[in-house]
């Protein structure tokens, strides 16, 4: 991880990215099931947990696609409410 001395007498200045949280995000995917629609997602982590949620939404009829830094999330399709339990298994959080 990068550090910052800040000297007296020097502005401060610039932009900081601050990256998605997995436990706020797995949570959230999880619910796009209930809108029954289309639903935006922005700065979600690319990491293992949240990329099994999507192939647990593609097996149970949601469309998940990628674009820069959002994952549009469409749920209208989904026809089966029972996970795999190979993808299940991969998961590491609860």
């Amino acid at each position: 991880m990068s550090s910052y001395i800040i000297q007296e007498g020097n502005k401060l200045e610039g932009t900081v990215r601050i990256s998605g949280s997995k436990n706020s995000s797995l949570p959230i995917i999880a619910a796009t099931i209930l809108n029954g629609g289309e639903t935006t997602l922005y700065n979600v982590p690319n990491i293992h947990d949240t990329q099994m949620m999507f192939e647990i939404l593609r097996q149970i009829g949601g469309k998940v696609t990628k674009k820069n830094n959002k994952v549009i999330i469409n749920t209208k399709d989904i026809h089966k409410y029972e996970i795999p339990e190979e993808l299940m298994r991969q998961m590491r959080s609860s």
